[in-house]
C-alpha cells in the first residue's frame, strides 16, 4: 500500500486527485503502476487502477492479470470495479473506503455481484488514515479562499464531503 500511496502523491504534480495504485505478482514483483490522470491526458478513463491494470497486462501479454493483487488508495469506482472484475485479478487491497462511489462494498459491490463470472477477495481499511488524509489534503486546499489556501484551514469538511474524482 505504500507503494501505492507514492503513486497517489506522483497524481498532484499534475493536479489531479491523488489516487495510486499497484498490481504486484505473488512473488512480490511490481507489475503495474498508476495514479490518476484524468487531469493530465484529459481522459475520463485515467483512473489509478484502470492504468495499473493496463501495464500489468502489458507486462504479462495477456489480459488476465492472475496470481496478483491490486493495492489502491481509494475503494475503486463502479468503472474500476468492472475492470478489476474483468481483468480476473484474484485480489483487491484498497485504503479509505469511498461513501459517495465506491463499487467494492460502500455503495455498490461490483466486486462481489453473484452474477458476474468473476469476485476478487477484497480486503479494505489497510492504511486508511494515510490514504485518507492524503485526499483530505486535497480537497481541502481547492475548498479554501486562494488567499487562505497558505493559511491552512479546511473548514471541517470530512472525506465523505469531498467529491468523488477517481
Amino acid at each position: 500500500m505504500r507503494e501505492a500511496i507514492a503513486e497517489a502523491r506522483a497524481a498532484e504534480e499534475h493536479d489531479d486527485v491523488p489516487i495510486g495504485a499497484v498490481v504486484v505478482a505473488a512473488d512480490g514483483t511490481v507489475l503495474g503502476r498508476g495514479h490518476n490522470r484524468r487531469e493530465a491526458d484529459e481522459d475520463p478513463t485515467a483512473h489509478a487502477e484502470v492504468l495499473a491494470l493496463r501495464e500489468a497486462a502489458a507486462a504479462l501479454g495477456s489480459w488476465r492479470v492472475l496470481d496478483a493483487t491490486l493495492y489502491v488508495t481509494l475503494e475503486p469506482c463502479a468503472m474500476c470495479a468492472g475492470a478489476i472484475v474483468l481483468s480476473r485479478i484474484p485480489r483487491v487491497v484498497y485504503g479509505c473506503t469511498d461513501p459517495k462511489a465506491g463499487a467494492c462494498g460502500s455503495v455498490l459491490d461490483v466486486t462481489a455481484e453473484p452474477r458476474l463470472n468473476h469476485r476478487p477477495q477484497v480486503v479494505g481499511g489497510v492504511l486508511a488514515d494515510a490514504c485518507g488524509d492524503l485526499l483530505r489534503a486535497f480537497f481541502a486546499a481547492r475548498r479554501r479562499p486562494r488567499g487562505a489556501r497558505a493559511a491552512g484551514a479546511d473548514g471541517g469538511r470530512a472525506l465523505a464531503d469531498a467529491p468523488r474524482d477517481g
